[in-house]
C-alpha cells in the first residue's frame, strides 16, 4: 500500500521504511539492542552525537517528519553524517536499559522522562559522566518536543553538533541564522 506523501516532498526524495499500524523509520537509524550507555559509548566511538526519538503509532506529525524532514537529501545527509538516532515508542513494551543500568519498558522511561509529546527528540551530551546519573537534566542538552518544519529541524541538529547549547538557546540561534541569511542576501532553502 503506498501512502499519500506530503506536498512538501519530493518524487525524488528518501522514503521511509513502513513500518505498519501508522509508523515510520529510517533505515539509516541505529540497529540497538536498547542498551542505551553501550549506544552512547559506540556513537562516541563514531565521533557522532546520540540522539533518542520518540514516536508513536498513527502521529501525523511523526508521519510529516519521515515523509518530508528526513526525505529532504541536505537534511538526512547531515543528520546520518553526525548523529546516531535510536528510534523509540512511547506507548512500547520492548524493554530498555537506561544509562543506569536500570531495565525499563518504552512506556516507563518515557514516563520518567516527561516524554509527552511525538515526535520528541532528546538530544544526548557528549559527556559521558552526565549520563551515568540517568537524570535527563544533567544528559540531554536539547530537546525538540514536537514537529519542526525542515529548515528548523535542520538548524536543532546543526545547534546541538555545533555546541551552540553552550553559548545561547535555540531560540536565540534561530535568530542569528535568520540574521546571518539575511545579511548575506541567501534565500531560505525552498522545503
Amino acid at each position: 500500500m503506498t501512502l499519500p506523501r506530503s506536498s512538501q516532498a519530493a518524487e525524488t526524495r528518501y522514503p521511509p521504511l513502513e513500518l505498519g499500524k501508522g509508523r515510520y523509520s529510517q533505515s539509516w537509524f541505529l540497529e540497538s539492542f536498547l542498551e542505551l550507555a553501550d549506544d552512547f559509548s559506540e556513537t562516541q566511538k563514531a565521533k557522532k552525537r546520540f540522539a533518542i526519538l520518540w514516536e508513536q503509532e498513527g502521529c501525523p506529525y511523526c508521519r510529516e517528519m519521515h515523509m518530508v524532514n528526513f526525505a529532504i537529501p541536505e537534511i538526512r545527509d547531515y543528520v546520518k553524517q553526525n548523529f546516531e538516532i535510536v528510534q523509540m515508542d512511547i506507548w512500547g513494551s520492548r524493554e530498555v536499559m537506561d544509562f543506569a543500568g536500570n531495565m525499563k519498558t518504552e512506556r516507563e522511561l518515557a514516563k520518567d522522562w516527561k516524554i509527552r509529546f511525538t515526535p520528541t527528540i532528546q538530544f544526548i551530551t557528549d559527556n559521558g559522566a552526565a549520563i551515568a546519573g540517568n537524570v535527563p537534566k544533567a544528559f540531554e542538552v536539547a530537546r525538540m518536543p514536537g514537529y519542526l518544519r525542515p529548515v528548523h529541524f535542520l538548524w536543532m541538529f546543526e545547534f546541538v553538533r555545533e555546541q551552540a547549547y553552550n553559548k545561547t538557546d535555540f531560540r536565540a540561534y534561530v535568530v542569528e541564522k535568520v540574521a546571518a541569511y539575511q545579511a548575506a542576501g541567501k534565500k531560505f532553502p525552498n522545503w
